[in-house]
């Protein structure tokens, strides 16, 4: 069971001085005081006041479970009587969550995970100063965990911290955790890095993460790793725990992920804007790579091209193997889906290949996905079994943010509103609508002119995960 936590890295700005040795090549006993007393309070020092608590409060619905049958609904109503015991329960209810975030900016820009903030009505900061502001959300990411906050009040000069580069971290560097464990305050711990380039971890789409062994706990989720000169290298998102509690194990966003999602959320987008290759790919496999006469089954596999894309443009087919990205290697789609999209849009960049046994290279544009047909999102309303659901026309731009969707044209639900009629039916984000009662979908217009006449009943045809599904809806 995954457990999401935060994770702040540090080098330890003295450990050159600690890792000293006599020319015989043996470890030293500390030649003066002062080496016994190396600290790593600087680094915290610098760091701490610009580490953030983060409260998000969610307003929920809380019904009687007695409402859920169909007899009691039939005599007493939705909102039940006052002789049935426990009606008089309260409707709503507050969920909160704790988690933290980084100042990133002196104008109060705060960078944490997005499950810390995922459906939240109000976001409040605390900073390490006892001082408290309320936030808003610029910018929320879901693929990477990442979201874009700030103070509402933003005439106080604050404290912040810098992002470094993650690519500057190796295995065995000594790294600080800083966050809010369990809501008991602001809390330092010490580890090493254990990893980096984690992948296939299933915590979010671009899975590519630095592991440490620092202890950190559930309340740490969006802290900062730091290196010896106070720079942020990453954000901590989760744990390996089978107890609930730190045993070793944590997982951080790269910087350099972050700063793709920080740098949109300046430039007033709503979303991501990352590069685009436009082709599937597949992990290599051991008998993978000796049927395609490859040394090593590491790389990412090309499926196949759409068309018109950078891919396209720059010759990639289908079987070529990419092993490398801008002279950096990939050992899987995940690696690759993270060099390529941590590229800068605009100029290109060099893919190294293998193509039938022979390397090469070829050398793709950074464009971000066009939208080629307006998404004109569109809120369903009305009597159907869709209302609730926030639907948009397919484009490459739509695919590439959602990432689940194998049709290329279309009507795609993008949201799904809670306790709605389309969640209750189980419409899901990502279902693509083909046909409304024999009636073709082409766009929103058309989902949204026929979902609005009432019916007896619906026969909703959609596509989903790659299978096309047909089910008859009561009106």
């Amino acid at each position: 069971m995954k457990r999401f936590v935060l994770i702040v890295a540090s080098l330890l700005a003295a450990a050159p001085a600690l890792a000293q040795v006599p020319a015989a090549g043996g470890p030293r006993v500390p030649a003066s005081r002062a080496e016994i007393g190396l600290s790593f309070a600087p680094v915290v020092a610098r760091t701490a006041p610009a580490i953030v608590n983060v409260y998000a409060l969610k307003t929920t619905q809380r019904n009687n479970p007695l409402l859920d049958d169909p007899f009691f609904r039939r005599f007493f109503g939705d909102r039940g009587g006052p002789d049935v015991p426990g009606f008089d329960m309260p409707r709503e209810r507050i969920q909160r969550s704790l988690g933290s975030g980084v100042l990133v900016d002196r104008s109060g820009i705060v960078v944490t995970n997005n499950h810390v903030i995922d459906g939240a009505d109000e976001i409040r900061l605390s900073l390490s100063d006892k001082r408290e502001f309320d936030a808003e959300v610029m910018l929320r990411d879901p693929r990477t965990d990442i979201a874009i906050l700030k103070i509402k009040d933003g005439k106080a000069d604050f404290p912040s911290a810098t992002l470094g580069s993650s690519d500057d971290l190796q295995v065995g560097d000594i790294v600080l955790a800083i966050g809010n464990p369990f809501g008991v305050g602001q809390t330092v711990t010490q580890g090493i890095v254990s990893a980096l380039a984690r992948t296939q971890r299933g915590i979010t789409d671009y899975g590519f993460f630095i592991q440490t062994d620092a202890a950190i706990n559930p309340g740490n989720s969006g802290g900062a790793l730091v290196d010896g000169a106070g720079r942020v290298v990453g954000i901590n998102t989760a744990i390996f725990s089978r107890s609930g509690g730190s045993q070793g194990i944590g997982f951080a966003i790269p910087a350099d992920m972050v700063r793709v999602v920080l740098q949109s959320a300046l430039a007033g987008s709503k979303v991501v804007r990352r590069p685009w290759l436009g082709a599937d790919l597949q992990q290599m496999t051991p008998d993978l790579a000796e049927g395609l006469d490859v040394v090593r089954p590491t790389g990412a596999l090309v499926q196949n091209i759409f068309p018109g894309s950078p891919a396209e443009k720059a010759g990639l087919r289908a079987g070529d193997l990419i092993v490398t990205v801008a002279g950096l290697e990939v050992d899987d789609p995940d690696a690759f889906g993270f060099r390529f999209a941590t590229r800068p849009l605009g100029g290109a960049v060099d893919l190294g290949i293998i193509r039938q046994g022979k390397p090469a290279t070829l050398r793709v544009a950074l464009e971000p996905a066009p939208e080629t047909v307006p998404r004109d999102e569109v809120l369903l309303q009305g009597r159907s079994p869709l209302s609730g659901a926030t639907v948009v026309n397919l484009s490459p731009a739509v695919i590439e943010e959602m990432r689940t969707i194998d049709a290329i044209k279309g009507v795609v639900i993008l949201m799904v509103g809670e306790g709605s009629p389309a969640e209750r039916t189980s419409f899901r984000p990502g279902d693509v609508i083909m046909e409304i009662n024999g009636t073709p979908i082409a766009t929103t217009a058309d989902l949204q002119r026929i979902t609005r006449v009432p019916a007896r009943s619906w026969r909703v045809t959609l596509q989903r995960g790659g299978r096309v599904i047909s089910a008859l809806l009561p009106g």
